[in-house]
């Protein structure tokens, strides 16, 4: 195929950027700040040589456009929450004294103060803190951030363009603040915020914006049509501005649907639309509507959070085709490249050929320029580029990797029967107590413990050489002998082994399966200075030989108290990986599945009775519109049951889900047919509680009472408290005590503490339930 050159010279631009630098900078320069090692002059420092650097990385790749505003110290809908003045009262007097000090309290709270609940980014990993609204917020603009930034851009010699949460995003992704009336919706409040925007408009504007990008991702899902109304108003009102720079709407992760015609007749100046795979159906929907006729239009066609190569060739096609439908057609990743690692090329332990499959951040943004270079002046200027691309994706699609004919067949060779449990739960659950013999509210946790600073040097020695295998052997089995003990003596009743030996809760075991790579520097940020390096799934997938049972059977012969096996679950391996897009994920997730029963079997028969699936993506890759769910739901399920189902009736097989909407997926998760499920509920005061008793969910379940994402430390009474409420919604008997998540990134002084108190709380409301 041979594209002609645009009538108008395409740019290339995308819509963010990674924060961390490439050895995790940010992360190690904020942290120095919180533990007092470095001042905040310093940190600010850090932060603007990353910033610097990232723009000019993007500059020498070819991006014309570079955006400004995506850095955050945090996350950007806090970023958002700052820049309108929506700063909850409980923080204010923090805010007032530190801007710096009270961002992050609003992040991750204090000892005397709670932080702002967090959830998932839409269907992503990348998690955001929920702004708290109620009928009597006072928004007020604070452009700083943004003029300050943009100014650092321009001043570079660079064509920027800020990037700013949408109002109606931010108000959809908002919640009632504690204490407000029942029925309030934070939209009511959009002519308030309104004129917020605005104000930050003109900031930009005067600061030397000619555009501004304004994401509403929240547009992409199915909205109410009051929803789109509050859409029409809030771009007829910001459009209608006469001191202001252009509007370019941005949406990404799906089809715009409804929304594309709202957006294309309001008086904005561009739209920006996602081409891949996910949002593919937004090509018909722009011809139905007739194009963005007078408008620029930012094509998201190199896919933003996936690291396969791009097919040159059919972006091209599609490019072609969006010619006829705007004015302009530029160049673009489909989302912000904050979801995927910075640099392939670092990357020195995967083999080259297969390297070449790839493309994290930098190799995007080489992409998007190639592209726009073909679009602009023809796919005659860049045939070796073509060429090049041809041959890696055949390598790829030939690669024996990629098809392993046992594993098909054993996939293929599923039954019904192998994804259902031989009794039902009420026949299960009585077989479980007779076998277990626990207290009324058993606690536990959620199976990490403190990754502490030895540990990571034990693990970095071994790598390095600098100790055997036996040395490391035998500090892992210190640890665990350390956590038993803990444990036993504050009285928990089902025991973990806390995981020391584990680098992440996919990579872990994405190491010791095959078809899938690890990296070494492929770090993508989950939350704060939380980073992870999701493992690439690029082949069929099999277990060579056990992974956890050594480790566990290990732990159980230290305590006669029950010891939980701790897997992750087939839908969370496929969401904190990079899955391959060459078949459906329904498969991918059946030979996950075929892989973890193995595993699941070789526990029980090692006289584990206790095994936790985990599955805290379950609802995190719930389809965005509600078309797509029922499907997704069916196979993710499924998968989870074929994971467990071989077991014994009196193995008790539990779940965990955390940081999410769980209203959504109440009915998939009595779905998964598991004997236990814990979940977050402490930031969302046991609202999932009442969500499982709305549906009648009728097993044992166990709603956080300890909120491991801040380091404040609960009191025996608060953690009671929360009980108190759980109990109104779920019997004693089938409540469980535990934190909301594993606690892997707390430190031990305040796990000690905070476990201790959770034991002592379920103590006392166990005493309260015996005497009434």
């Amino acid at each position: 195929m041979t594209t002609k050159p645009a009538a108008a010279a395409a740019r290339a631009t995308v819509y963010g950027y990674p924060r961390q630098g490439q050895s995790r900078d940010l992360k190690k320069a904020i942290e120095g700040y919180w533990k007092g090692r470095i001042t905040a002059a310093a940190l600010h420092a850090t932060a603007a040589d990353l910033r610097r650097t990232n723009w000019q990385q993007l500059a020498e790749a070819g991006i014309d456009e570079v955006p400004t505003g995506d850095f955050s110290y945090y996350d950007h809908v806090l970023d958002t929450t700052v820049m309108v003045g929506a700063v909850p009262a409980r923080h204010r007097e923090a805010v007032d004294a530190d801007p710096l000090d009270g961002y992050f309290a609003m992040a991750r709270g204090t000892q005397d103060v709670a932080p702002l609940e967090m959830t998932k980014w839409f269907d992503t990993n990348y998690h955001y803190l929920v702004p708290e609204l109620g009928p009597d917020t006072v928004f007020a603009a604070d452009a700083a951030k943004q003029v300050d930034e943009l100014k650092e851009a321009l001043a570079l010699g660079l064509t920027a363009r800020p990037v700013l949460v949408g109002p109606v995003t931010y108000l959809l992704l908002a919640k009632p603040a504690p204490g407000t009336p029942a029925g309030f919706e934070p939209l009511t409040l959009l002519d308030r915020l309104l004129p917020v925007y605005a104000e930050v408009l003109a900031d930009l504007r005067a600061a030397g914006a000619e555009w501004v990008q304004v994401d509403e991702p929240a547009l992409v899902q199915d909205r109410t049509p009051a929803e789109l109304d509050a859409a029409t108003r809030a771009y007829r009102d910001l459009g209608a501005l006469t001191d202001r720079p252009k509007l370019l709407v941005a949406s990404y992760f799906d089809r715009l649907g409804e929304a594309l015609p709202v957006l294309a007749k309001a008086p904005v100046e561009g739209l920006a639309l996602d081409f891949t795979e996910a949002a593919a159906a937004n090509l018909d929907d722009l011809a139905a509507v007739g194009g963005l006729p007078g408008k620029r239009l930012v094509a998201g066609v190199v896919n933003g959070r996936n690291i396969w190569v791009n097919d040159l060739a059919k972006s091209l096609s599609v490019l072609g085709t969006l010619l006829g439908l705007a004015d302009r057609v530029d160049v673009s990743a489909s989302c912000s490249l904050l979801h995927v690692p910075l640099d392939a090329t670092a990357e020195r332990d995967i083999e080259p050929q297969i390297l070449r499959w790839l493309a994290f951040a930098q190799q995007k943004t080489r992409e998007v320029a190639t592209l726009a270079r073909g679009l602009a002046r023809g796919t005659g200027t860049i045939t070796a580029e073509l060429a090049a691309n041809r041959a890696d994706l055949a390598s790829r699609a030939g690669s024996p990797i990629t098809h392993d004919p046992a594993v098909r067949a054993r996939a293929t060779a599923v039954t019904d029967a192998d994804t259902r449990r031989s009794q039902p739960y009420a026949e299960r659950t009585a077989a479980q107590r007779a076998h277990l013999r626990l207290p009324l509210l058993p606690t536990t946790t959620i199976g990490s413990f403190p990754q502490t600073g030895e540990l990571r040097t034990a693990r970095a020695d071994l790598g390095a050489g600098r100790i055997d295998t036996a040395g490391y052997e035998e500090r892992i089995k210190a640890e665990i002998q350390e956590v038993i003990a803990f444990q036993e003596k504050t009285g928990l009743d089902v025991l973990v082994h806390g995981e020391p030996e584990r680098n992440d809760m996919v990579q872990y075991f994405a190491e010791q399966l095959t078809g899938y790579l690890a990296t070494r520097h492929g770090w993508v940020q989950s939350y704060g200075t939380r980073y992870v390096r999701p493992p690439i799934l690029a082949g069929d997938i099999s277990r060579p030989e056990p992974m956890t049972v050594r480790w566990t059977t290990y732990a159980q012969s230290l305590t006669s108290r029950p010891v939980k096996g701790m897997l992750t679950g087939p839908v969370t391996m496929l969401a904190w990986s990079f899955v391959r897009d060459d078949q459906p994920l329904a498969d991918t997730a059946r030979q996950v599945a075929l892989a973890l029963r193995d595993e699941v079997d070789d526990l029980e028969t090692a006289g584990t009775s206790v095994i936790q699936v985990d599955e805290p993506a379950l609802r995190e890759t719930l389809p965005l519109r509600a078309a797509g769910r029922p499907a997704y739901l069916d196979w993710a399920t499924e998968a989870f049951r074929l994971t467990t189902g071989g077991v014994r009736p009196d193995t008790q097989i539990h779940t965990h889900m955390c940081y999410a909407e769980f209203g959504d997926i109440v009915r998939a998760i009595d779905d998964l047919d598991a004997d236990v499920i814990s979940l977050e509920a402490a930031r969302s005061h046991m609202q999932v509680a009442r969500e499982l008793a709305a549906h009648g969910y009728p097993r044992e379940a166990g709603p956080g009472v300890y909120d491991i994402h801040s380091p404040r430390v609960p009191s025996a009474e608060e953690a009671a408290d929360l009980l108190r409420t759980g109990l109104e919604a779920i019997p004693a008997e089938r409540l469980w005590v535990n934190p909301d998540c594993g606690l892997k990134t707390r430190g031990w002084p305040e796990t000690r503490a905070s476990l201790e108190n959770l034991v002592a709380a379920a103590r006392t409301v166990r005493g309260e339930l015996s005497s009434s």
